[in-house]
């Protein structure tokens, strides 16, 4: 017996696709077997599994436990809630691995997996494994077991170990919290409850459709609703999560968007009190603002892979406290997991802002104001994608250009910068550009541009 996943299927960071079409209760079944598979070989055998709330993660779930039992593995089921609640889960339960059933930010549609083997990501190599296992119905098989352990209201405890007395309470704000009918909801109905001051919380209710606006607080249009509540309100900030919970978004109380490579910034200062020194780790999609604010607070910056998988193997290696990547995904090692986890870094923004003098806006107003545009894609096939960023490279590394190679090319010049680097997770090339004022912006997009062009790749901006 033997499995073969849609190509497009297995990518780097997770396992995703659209329901009826690439992605199915037997491709489900298949990574329970061969995840199971690896469990057992390794001798463990307790998996954690969640959901989110999407229509078809509770039929992707039951597919997914029977695969898991046909490996010998215990199945802990849960529950339905964020994808850092089962982070969380594999630690508190002391589990060798965990999936959680998840289409994240996609559209409705669309659903898919994201594992932990033991207390590290499991991603690239290791989900190629899975489908080569597949193929070749390489599987032990076993008779396991499954029960249900509901963690909804140990994992807001822990969120709250460090926020209620006799720690350090927070500050009583008013504040706005978007759950975009995601499964956030729940457990901001919770937190909302045993935390001072005045909170508004809108979308709380699981909806797998989405029916107010789609969970991606990165697109500032998703933002709209939680703009007009702070606005009539009068709250100090408003908050908001993507469909699975493990990416933050934020806007001060002038409506301001605080993008996902600014809120670090705020965030490293109480870190770098704590532990002066430590190495701080932003994406190569980030702002130089950040990288420069890092080192003015005597931290060391780091800039690396953007990924949340390699962003977490990359803490684990340097011993990191904090990283984040341009998408909202907030990673805490300090007095945390080392996971990315949208509720515990909302809480710790409300903790930040409290020690930073109370004013989100005051915070905002104060960065360095730059010029940027948002994340460009421009279209290019799997086979295309890779070797035009090389292409690229090679041209730039003949001119003798100033260039990052972490992740594709960062092109450093007197006034700004811009990256081209190849998607892990689309057809896609990946762009942005940043500069000191609009002249400047202009000039840099227009070399990205002419780079693409001279390996054909048309410019027209793509969707994300």
């Amino acid at each position: 017996m033997s499995h073969q996943f849609h190509p497009t299927a297995l990518r780097e960071y997770d396992i995703r696709g659209i329901i009826g079409s690439t992605l199915g209760p037997d491709d489900a079944r298949a990574i329970g077997r061969g995840f199971g598979t690896l469990i057992a070989r390794s001798g463990g055998s307790r998996v954690a599994v969640g959901r989110d709330g999407r229509t078809t993660s509770p039929m992707l779930e039951a597919a997914l436990v029977e695969g898991l039992n046909a490996a010998g593995i215990e199945a802990i089921r849960v529950g339905m809630g964020p994808t850092p609640m089962l982070y969380f889960s594999v630690y508190d339960l002391n589990c060798d691995g965990g999936i959680m059933v998840t289409g994240s930010h996609n559209p409705p549609d669309w659903n898919g997996f994201k594992m932990m083997l033991s207390s590290r990501p499991f991603f690239g190599a290791d989900i190629r494994e899975l489908g080569t296992m597949a193929a070749a119905g390489d599987w032990v098989d076993g008779d396991g077991s499954a029960r249900d352990e509901p963690m909804m209201d140990r994992y807001v405890d822990r969120l709250l170990e460090e926020f209620e007395a006799p720690n350090a309470p927070l500050p009583p704000f008013t504040i706005a919290w978007d759950c975009g009918n995601g499964v956030a909801g729940p457990v901001v109905e919770a937190l909302v409850k045993r935390l001072p001051g005045t909170h508004h919380v809108l979308f709380a209710d699981v909806d797998g459709s989405f029916p107010n606006h789609h969970p991606d607080p990165t697109e500032e249009k998703n933002l709209a609703d939680l703009k007009r509540v702070v606005a009539e309100k009068g709250c100090a900030f408003g908050l908001a999560f993507d469909g699975d919970a493990d990416r933050l978004g934020a806007i001060d109380s002038a409506g301001r968007v605080v993008w996902g490579d600014q809120l670090p910034a705020i965030l490293a200062e109480p870190v770098l009190a704590a532990l002066p020194g430590s190495t701080i780790i932003a994406d190569v999609k980030a702002s130089q603002a950040l990288f420069d604010r890092i080192a003015e607070l005597g931290g060391e910056p780091l800039m690396w892979k953007t990924g949340h998988s390699l962003i977490k193997a990359k803490m684990k290696e340097v011993g990191s406290p904090l990283a984040g990547e341009m998408s909202g995904h907030i990673f805490f090692g300090h007095k945390w997991y080392g996971f990315d986890d949208g509720i515990y870094a909302a809480l710790r923004l409300i903790g930040a802002v409290a020690e930073l003098g109370g004013s989100l806006t005051n915070l905002k107003s104060a960065m360095p104001v730059m010029v940027n545009t948002p994340e460009l894609r421009f279209q290019a096939s799997e086979e295309r994608k890779f070797a035009v960023v090389e292409e690229v490279l090679e041209r730039l590394r003949a001119e003798g250009a100033t260039v990052v190679e972490t992740d594709g090319a960062r092109v450093i010049r007197a006034d700004g910068w811009w990256l081209l680097r190849a998607s892990n997770t689309q057809d896609a090339l990946v762009a942005r550009v940043e500069a000191r004022d609009q002249p400047s912006l202009d000039r840099l997009r227009g070399e990205l541009e002419s780079a693409l062009t001279e390996s054909g790749i048309a410019t027209v901006v793509t969707g994300h």
